[in-house]
């Protein structure tokens, strides 16, 4: 009844009345308001004045899975939206212990224990675009570190595609505009010793956050930010999941020399100094290319070439 209503104020131009709702669902003017308040503590922004009724005002920052309106074969076979959850990865490690189908997408409007890489804190709000994608896959653990490049790509394309921004990629896991994080990957894996059993992406993307703490101000940023415009925040988790869904079902087959190439393209981190925590060391050095296997290569001042699989990266004018 809640999702009859809630159609019934997308499909009216202004107010609807309390008693036309009541009329046409057949149920109580205080249901009708029952009704109303489970819609406002989902997010939806409801207005109400007296002998007119209720307007939906927006539902832009909201997740509407006919809005999104993507299904894909290899990413969003089905998609599970959240109120809240302590993560999304590990919503998906749960449901995993019950089999679940390849291609689940969880989606939480906030996260209360959010993290990236080497366990740090993920600042979930509201009005960001926080989901996990669970994959099972017949691959070596060794290629998770070419998956988090591909989806980062896919995520840095669907940007680009939605707003025009410059996104581009800071190995391994960042997506940046102008220097600032905008989004980050944290991918994890079950596997044996050889075969992956399945693998999480959990992907945090800033799409209406205003602001940041003061620690992060200067070095994230949102497409609020950006463009200065509310995003459609269900139109743009179709086109993000649609663009992981095909470079993903590419990338499970095989990785082209034409898309790594294309990926390098977009990789702010090539043709920098870095610097990456190594062996118990700091290597420096310039970053020149990237494998197949997603590793980055560093040259030396001595002009030996080392290849990186992971690591704390500080690169050269990117926070």
């Amino acid at each position: 009844m809640k999702n009859k209503i809630l159609s019934a104020l997308k499909n009216t131009e202004g107010y609807i009345s309390g008693e036309e709702l009541s009329h046409s669902l057949n149920i109580t003017r205080s249901a009708v308001w029952k009704h109303i308040g489970q819609l406002r503590d989902d997010g939806y922004m409801i207005t109400s004045v007296r002998n007119r009724g209720y307007k939906l005002e927006n539902d832009f920052d909201m997740i509407d899975e006919e809005k999104v309106g993507f299904h894909g074969e290899t990413v969003g076979k089905k998609l599970i939206v959240l109120k809240s959850t302590d993560s999304t990865n590990n919503e998906l490690k749960r449901l995993a212990r019950d089999g679940e189908e390849s291609g689940t997408v969880v989606c939480a409007y906030t996260q209360t224990a959010g993290k990236g890489r080497f366990g740090r804190q993920w600042k979930s709000d509201k009005g960001g675009l926080y989901f996990s994608i669970f994959l099972r896959a017949d691959l070596p653990p060794s290629d998770i570190a070419s998956i988090t490049l591909a989806s980062g790509y896919a995520v840095c394309l669907a940007i680009r595609e939605y707003t025009g921004l410059d996104a581009r990629i800071k190995w391994p896991n960042d997506i940046i505009i102008e220097n600032r994080k905008i989004c980050g990957i944290l991918t994890e894996m079950a596997a044996q010793s050889d075969r992956l059993d399945y693998i999480l992406i959990g992907i945090g993307i800033n799409v209406n956050n205003a602001e940041f703490p003061d620690e992060i101000k200067n070095k994230a940023t949102s497409l609020l930010i950006e463009t200065g415009k509310i995003t459609d925040k269900s139109a743009f988790f179709g086109k993000v999941l649609e663009s992981l869904d095909k470079v993903l079902s590419s990338f499970l087959v095989s990785i082209s020399i034409a898309d790594m190439e294309d990926f390098k393209k977009l990789c702010a981190t090539l043709g920098r100094e870095v610097s990456v925590q190594h062996g118990g060391s700091i290597l420096t050095g310039k970053a020149v290319d990237i494998t197949t296997l997603g590793e980055l290569v560093i040259e030396t001042q001595d002009n030996e070439k080392i290849c990186i699989s992971s690591g704390e990266v500080t690169v050269q004018g990117i926070y």
